[in-house]
C-alpha cells in the first residue's frame, strides 16, 4: 500500500482526557439569551468551501453536489437539530423548503447563514416547550387514565399545530414522570428532576456558539456521502487524537447519540469498563456524578460531546452512571454503576491467551485461544526503532509458539467485539497462518487496484484454526478473517461481522488554509474501498460466518448496512491465490453435530432468552401511562428476572438466598460460544482424521 498514515476503526470517539465541573458545561462564562442571533464567523466561509471542494475531489463517492445532494442534506441537518420531530412544527419546514435546493450552491458560495437561520428558529421552539413544561409541572399528573405513549416518533409527521405538539410533550412528561415516580420518588422529586433536565438541556443550546452550529451543519454535509467521513471540529480534533494515540484517560467507553439517549457504541479493551463488566454496548447512559457522593446529571438530551465532559476525567477518580440497560425495556427501573477511571495503556488491549478442554465424541482435546481485542502497533517505539515494540502479529506469533510448546490441538482467534485497527498488523497477522499470496486488494476512487500480500513466506502456525466475530467485529478484523475464510484456512464461527469496508485518511483544514492562526479542525474523508482476494468486497455485506450463532443485533438496525448513506456492496476482479482446503465439504457434518447438541443445551437456551427478551423490550413501541398497569408489568419483569438468574445459580452450582437478590459473580459466567467453538473444531479436527 501507499505510504499513508492509516488506521481502520469502527469507532472513533473515546470517552478520555480531563473532567470538567458539571457547572462548567451548564454555565459558561457568557449570558444566556433566547434571543441571542449568532452569525457564522467569516472564517467558515472559506472553511466550508475547502470542505466541499475535498469531498467533491478526493471522496471514493464522487458525488456530484447538485439539487438532489442538497435535498438530502437539507433533511439531515432538520433531523440532526429535531429527529423526533418534537420542536419544529410543519409551519416551520414550509418555511425552511426554499433552501431544499439551494443548500449545494450555498456551500460552492461559502454562504452557510441558512444553516444558522434555522438554528435560530429551533432555538426559539425550545424555549417555547420549556414554558410548556413549567406549566404543566405545575400539577400532579393523574396516573389513573388509561393512556399510552410512543417514544419513537422517526415515521411519524410534523405537528400542525403548538397545541398538537403540546399534547405530544404533555405524554413524553407524563412518561417521564412515571418512570420517575416508579423508582420511588415523589411528585415534588420528580418535578424537580424533571424541570432541571430540561432546563439543563436548554441552558447548553443557548451555549451553543459559531463552531458548534458550524460542526452540525458540516456533518449533516458529510454524513450524505458516507458514515465514515467526518468533519471534526478543533475540539472534536483533540479527542480523535488523543483516541489514535492510544492514550485514554477515563472509562475507556465510545459513545454515540440516538435520539435524547448517550448510548455506549464500543468499549474500549482494557479499560475500567471493559474490566468491570458493568457497561456494555448499546446501554444508555441517562446520568452522571462526580465521586462517591456527587450529585447525579440528569443528561437526557444532551448532546453527546456535553455528555463526555462529565463522564471523562482524571485516573482515580469515580465516576457514577444512571443507566438503562440493552437488554431492559423502556419502562424498566435505571441502574447505578459505579467505575473508577483510569489511563488505558496499550499493553492491557494486548492479545492475551488460555487453553481451553474440551470432550468431544469420548476424546479430550486441548486448545489454544487467543483473545484479540484490536488490531494494535506501537508506532512511536517502531518509529524510534524499539526492536522489542509491541504490535498484534508479534504477541500473537509468541503466543503460538508457546502453544506449540504446550501441544495444542488446535487454535481459536477471537475477533468478536475486535472494532478494527491498523490495516498492516491485519496483513501481516493473517501471514502467520499462510505461506505466501494476497490479503485484501484496495481500489480508489480512480479505479486503481492494490493487492496487498503477506510479507513474510513463513508460517508459524499450520494446525486447525477457528475464527470468532460478530456484529461488532470490524474493518481489520473483517479483512483477516475473510482471508482466512477465502483460503480455506480455518473455520469462521459466531454471528455476521460489521461490514464495514472502506478506508479514511485524515485532512488537517489548516494545511489548506495556511494564512490563518486559529485551528480549524479536520475533516475525515473516505478514500479507498476494501475488496477480499476473491474480488467480493466487505463493505455492507461484511463477512458471513461458515457456523452460525443466534445474534440480538440484526442487520438492519446494527452495521454497516443500518447507514442509509452507506456504500454499496461490489465486485472486483479476484486476485491470484490457492486455496490451502476446502472446508466447506465439512460443514453440513458440522452444522449437524453443533444443531444436535444445541439441542437440549442449557447454556445455549440461556443465551437465546437473552436475545428473545432483548428483541421484546426493543420491540415494544408503546407504554402505558397507568401507574397500575405499569407496576403490574414492571413486577412480572422483576419476577421473570429472577426465576432465570436462578436457574442459571443453580446450574453453575451457586448457593441461592431467597433473602438477597441472585447475583451470578463475572468468574462463573460461562462462555457458551466459546466453549461451542471448540467443539466445532473438535468436531473438524476428527472428520479430518476421519
Amino acid at each position: 500500500m501507499k505510504k499513508l498514515f492509516i488506521i481502520l476503526m469502527l469507532f472513533v470517539l473515546a470517552v478520555n482526557s480531563y473532567a470538567q465541573n458539571p457547572k462548567d458545561v451548564l454555565s459558561k462564562d457568557h449570558s444566556i439569551d433566547t434571543n441571542k442571533v449568532i452569525l457564522p464567523d467569516e472564517t467558515y466561509k472559506r472553511v466550508s468551501q475547502v470542505i466541499t471542494q475535498f469531498l467533491s475531489l478526493y471522496h471514493y463517492k464522487k458525488q456530484k453536489l447538485n439539487d438532489s445532494l442538497s435535498s438530502v442534506i437539507y433533511d439531515q441537518y432538520i433531523n440532526a437539530l429535531d429527529n423526533n420531530k418534537l420542536y419544529f412544527v410543519k409551519s416551520d419546514l414550509d418555511n425552511f423548503e426554499k433552501y431544499r435546493f439551494q443548500i449545494d450552491d450555498f456551500l460552492k458560495e461559502g454562504n452557510i447563514n441558512s444553516a444558522y437561520e434555522i438554528f435560530y428558529v429551533f432555538k426559539k421552539r425550545l424555549g417555547e416547550r420549556i414554558k410548556y413544561i413549567d406549566s404543566l409541572l405545575k400539577n400532579k399528573f393523574d396516573l389513573s387514565i388509561n393512556e399510552s405513549f410512543s417514544p419513537d416518533r422517526e415515521k411519524s409527521g410534523w405537528a400542525k399545530t403548538p397545541d398538537e405538539l403540546d399534547e405530544l410533550w404533555r405524554l413524553r412528561i407524563k412518561n417521564d414522570a412515571l418512570n420517575l415516580i416508579l423508582s420511588g420518588k415523589d411528585w415534588k422529586g420528580t418535578s424537580d428532576i424533571l424541570l432541571k433536565r430540561y432546563h439543563n438541556y436548554h441552558k447548553i443550546i443557548l451555549q451553543y456558539e459559531a463552531e458548534d452550529i458550524f460542526a452540525l451543519f458540516m456533518n449533516s454535509f458529510t454524513q450524505v456521502y458516507d458514515p465514515h467521513t467526518d468533519y471534526f471540529s478543533p475540539a472534536a480534533s483533540e479527542n480523535f487524537n488523543i483516541a489514535m494515540r492510544l492514550s485514554l484517560e477515563g472509562i475507556g467507553a465510545t459513545l454515540r447519540q440516538d435520539n435524547d439517549y448517550t448510548v455506549v457504541a464500543g468499549i474500549v479493551p482494557g479499560g475500567p469498563a471493559n474490566k468491570s463488566g458493568l457497561l456494555h454496548e448499546e446501554d444508555k447512559i441517562i446520568g452522571v456524578a462526580q465521586g462517591e457522593d456527587g450529585e447525579m446529571v440528569d443528561i437526557i438530551g444532551w448532546r453527546v460531546d456535553d455528555a463526555i465532559q462529565l463522564i471523562r476525567g482524571k485516573k482515580g477518580t469515580i465516576v457514577r452512571l444512571q443507566i438503562m440497560k440493552a437488554k431492559d425495556g423502556p419502562g424498566d427501573p435505571p441502574t447505578e454503576i459505579k467505575i473508577v477511571r483510569e489511563k488505558i495503556k496499550l499493553e492491557e488491549q494486548a492479545a492475551k491467551d488460555e487453553i481451553l478442554n474440551i470432550e468431544e465424541s469420548g476424546k479430550s482435546f486441548k486448545l489454544g485461544v487467543i483473545k484479540l481485542p484490536s488490531f494494535y502497533t506501537d508506532f512511536e517505539a517502531q518509529q524510534k526503532g524499539d526492536p522489542n515494540y509491541k504490535s498484534t502479529t508479534r504477541d500473537v506469533k509468541n503466543i503460538l509458539n508457546k502453544f506449540k510448546e504446550q501441544k495444542v490441538d488446535g487454535v481459536i482467534l477471537d475477533l468478536r467485539n475486535n472494532g478494527g485497527g491498523s490495516l498492516q498488523e491485519a496483513i501481516q497477522l493473517t501471514g502467520l497462518f499462510i505461506k505466501d499470496g494476497p490479503v485484501v486488494q484496495v481500489k480508489n476512487s480512480a479505479n486503481m487496484v492494490e493487492v496487498d500480500q503477506d510479507p513474510d513466506p513463513s508460517i508459524v502456525y499450520d494446525g486447525p484454526l477457528a475464527v470468532m466475530t460478530n456484529r461488532f467485529s470490524a474493518s481489520a478484523s473483517e479483512i483477516f478473517a475473510a482471508a482466512i475464510q477465502d483460503y480455506g484456512r480455518g473455520l469462521i464461527l459466531g454471528s455476521n461481522t460489521y461490514g464495514k469496508g472502506t478506508v479514511q485518511n485524515m485532512i488537517d483544514l489548516n494545511r489548506a488554509l495556511p494564512m490563518t492562526n486559529k485551528k480549524l479542525g479536520q475533516l475525515k474523508i473516505t478514500i479507498q474501498k476494501f475488496y477480499r482476494i476473491t474480488g467480493s468486497s466487505t463493505q455492507l455485506l461484511g463477512v458471513k460466518p461458515d457456523i452460525s450463532f443466534p445474534s440480538q443485533f440484526s442487520a438492519k438496525e446494527f452495521g454497516e448496512s443500518s447507514q442509509p448513506s452507506a456504500l454499496p456492496w461490489d465486485q472486483i476482479q479476484s486476485a491470484q491465490f490457492k486455496p490451502y482446503s476446502d472446508l466447506s465439504k465439512y460443514f453440513p457434518l458440522l452444522e449437524k453435530e453443533h444443531n444436535d447438541r444445541i439441542k437440549n443445551d442449557i447454556e445455549f437456551n440461556f443465551m437465546l432468552d437473552d436475545i428473545k427478551e432483548f428483541n421484546q423490550n426493543r420491540d415494544k413501541k408503546t407504554l402505558s401511562l397507568n401507574e397500575s398497569i405499569r407496576k403490574q408489568e414492571r413486577d412480572q419483569a422483576e419476577v421473570n428476572k429472577k426465576k432465570k438468574d436462578e436457574e442459571r445459580a443453580k446450574y453453575l452450582g451457586l448457593k441461592i438466598d431467597d433473602k438477597k437478590e441472585v447475583e451470578v459473580p463475572k468468574t462463573k459466567v460461562t462462555d457458551f460460544e466459546l466453549k461451542e467453538s471448540g467443539r466445532i473444531l473438535a468436531d473438524l479436527i476428527l472428520a479430518k482424521i476421519g
